[in-house]
């Protein structure tokens, strides 16, 4: 009798502990707190930030190093807070201004599935910031100016679907935080979330989700905003840089149904394109340039992009209208050109097909060249690109 009284809810926990494992993905986790090679949620990887490195703490079940004297209300309250159980202010890499969005019973799942992985006895690395920025009061400053603290909020206005795609947008996705412009403090405005902005000590720029000419989605259907997330390549366009990451780790691993959520959520993200202004005409020095690049590309692009620019997609994306190539940035498509890349390796996509690099085979005036030409060719209308803008992101650094 007692044996069976105690089953149901061994069953529960586990089927929570597998819960809170979905949520972590979903929330990206282990892209912070764990160190590539090393056990999982071990913590000490460096965060780079313009003040200084900051370092993933240690949230195994370790009682002395991890989390393993934490209840699920002091996690919660960290979560929703931005606070550690001893009082102690987050910088917010972690990134709680959307974490507080999530949900107890949420919560409480995830936390159930970190005190399920094996302990790791690793002491938390120090973080290495510069005065002013290694003293915690100051963050009182920022919380009061960016930081809203609450759950999220269900609109009546709006369907289940809608709801649960912003919940995981907003919250554990944390697509702001990468999605919006970061100012000097590094902080951003509500006003100005999914606008877009370079991350970071990244040299990426990751585009705003509310343009139609950067990434904005209205004008996408949902299966391709669904392949994008889910697989990392669809009809119209394919994930890289950061982004790739986020797709490996975490939304490939999202069932249909919350990814389909994600799509419908930032489809239905309003617009704020101002009016396009006509392309200026090149002059004789981007001509010039242009028919350069246009030789480079037929030597070593056409093969798979295509003569047209309509690349063979989802494996050999298309650069005609391309959305990532003509953002007034131009960091992204040089960083391609010089760098190269594969689409992350997904369930739906396990052998993705890359681009090799050709910061070797190119200098910076050739590879200005090549990327002016397809920012103007095939209909495209951009700002040319100079070899010192490609200068500067050669020396980049890759991870």
């Amino acid at each position: 009798m007692h044996r069976g009284a105690s089953a149901p809810e061994t069953t529960v926990n586990i089927a929570q502990i597998e819960r809170g494992k979905y949520l972590a993905q979903a929330g990206d986790c282990i892209a912070c707190h764990t160190v590539p090679g090393q056990a999982i949620f071990s913590g000490n990887r460096a965060m780079p930030t313009p003040f200084g490195n900051l370092y993933a703490p240690n949230i195994t079940p370790d009682k002395d190093t991890g989390i393993g004297k934490w209840t699920p209300a002091q996690f919660y309250d960290m979560l929703h807070t931005g606070r550690s159980p001893d009082g102690k202010l987050l910088y917010p890499a972690m990134p709680f201004a959307s974490y507080t969005k999530v949900t107890r019973e949420d919560s409480d799942a995830i936390f159930a599935y970190l005190m399920s992985v094996p302990a790791v006895h690793k002491v938390n690395r120090e973080h290495e910031l510069r005065f002013p920025y290694n003293n915690r009061s100051l963050l009182i400053g920022w919380r009061t100016l960016y930081f809203q603290e609450g759950e999220y909020k269900a609109n009546p206005q709006q369907s289940v679907e809608w709801n649960r795609g912003a919940y995981l947008v907003q919250g554990l996705g944390h697509c702001a935080m990468c999605h919006s412009p970061i100012n000097a403090l590094g902080g951003s405005a509500e006003a100005k979330a999914f606008q877009g902005g370079l991350i970071p000590m990244q040299n990426w720029y990751a585009p705003s989700l509310t343009s139609n000419r950067e990434a904005g989605l209205g004008n996408w259907a949902l299966q391709d905003i669904m392949d994008l997330l889910q697989t990392g390549v669809s009809h119209r366009g394919t994930v890289y840089g950061p982004m790739a990451e986020v797709t490996f780790n975490s939304l490939q691993y999202l069932s249909d149904a919350d990814v389909k959520a994600m799509a419908v959520y930032l489809k239905s993200l309003p617009g704020d394109d101002p009016p396009t202004p006509p392309p200026a005409p090149l002059t004789n020095d981007v001509q010039q340039q242009f028919a350069e690049g246009q030789r480079i590309y037929e030597a070593h692009c056409a093969t798979c992009h295509a003569a047209d620019g309509r690349g063979m997609p989802p494996h050999f994306p298309p650069l005609a209208a391309n959305q990532s190539i003509l953002m007034s940035s131009s960091v992204n498509p040089v960083r391609m050109i010089l760098n190269g890349g594969y689409p992350p390796g997904t369930r739906k996509n396990p052998m993705p097909y890359g681009m090799p690099p050709f910061a070797q085979d190119l200098n910076d005036a050739q590879v200005a060249a090549v990327a002016t030409y397809i920012r103007n060719a095939w209909g495209n209308g951009a700002t040319p690109v100079t070899p010192q803008q490609v200068n500067q992101l050669r020396s980049a650094l890759l991870e």
